[in-house]
């Protein structure tokens, strides 16, 4: 089981939404580019990094320059989403050292753009990143529905060759109520596809049922839960193996 710090970017600042509403936006103190090196040397071997303003549609340089910087700090793969929604978003990404971008809106509204990216640098990556409500797929920074179900897309996107998918229960995200176990499982059962949990790991106890699950859930991103100190790097890692 995989353990991967999140760094949640809003005007170059480290923050926090509450199930994803950007006015809930709760600001930590640090350096986000000091908390990757953190991070990193806590013993991570992946950081999932977001753009909210991008994922709110509020292009922000701040933060892609912060983005570079964090790539260039550090040496463990950097997992990068949030307003990805052309192909030529996708490929300033990676040309700055991204190793796996996430993208959501653009999966939802556009296949031939999918397959556009997964044919111009393959499945390991590109993942698609499903966030759900009620079982039903959001977009534009969690603020849209769709009459799109989270387990029908899972299988739409396997079809198309997409290898990962990095599920999120928007309800529970920033909540520190734990992670939605069945409904993450039901959408690994469905697609088949290797998937990362995430949104709203609580404790070390969220951390050990997620590792004990046997639906193909092979990672699990962790944010609010390590700004407010429930548990370190260290502990998380420890926890996956028992």
């Amino acid at each position: 089981m995989l353990i991967i710090p999140a760094i949640d970017l809003r005007e170059g600042c480290c923050v926090r939404l509450s199930q994803g509403r950007r006015e809930s936006a709760r600001i930590y103190d640090g350096n986000p580019v000091d908390i990757a090196r953190a991070y990193e040397s806590a013993g991570a071997q992946m950081l999932h990094v977001v753009d909210l303003d991008g994922a709110f549609s509020e292009p922000n340089s701040r933060n892609r320059q912060t983005v570079q910087e964090i790539v260039h700090a550090i040496e463990i793969p950097v997992q990068f989403g949030g307003g990805l929604r052309e192909v030529e978003d996708v490929e300033k990404a990676i040309d700055v050292g991204i190793a796996r971008v996430v993208i959501g809106t653009l999966a939802v509204e556009s296949a031939e753009k999918l397959k556009t990216l997964l044919d111009l640098f393959g499945s390991e990556s590109v993942a698609v990143g499903i966030d759900s409500r009620n079982g039903e797929v959001l977009t534009h920074g969690w603020e849209n529905d769709t009459s799109l179900t989270a387990v029908a897309f899972a299988r739409h996107l396997a079809s198309m060759g997409v290898e990962r998918i990095i599920y999120t229960d928007v309800s529970r995200d920033g909540m520190l109520k734990g992670i939605n176990i069945e409904a993450t499982c039901e959408i690994a059962r469905a697609c088949g596809l290797k998937v990362t949990a995430s949104g709203g790991v609580s404790s070390l106890e969220d951390i050990k049922s997620v590792s004990r699950a046997t639906c193909g859930i092979d990672s699990m991103i962790i944010g609010k839960a390590l700004y407010e100190g429930y548990f370190t790097i260290q502990e998380a890692l420890i926890a996956t193996r028992q």
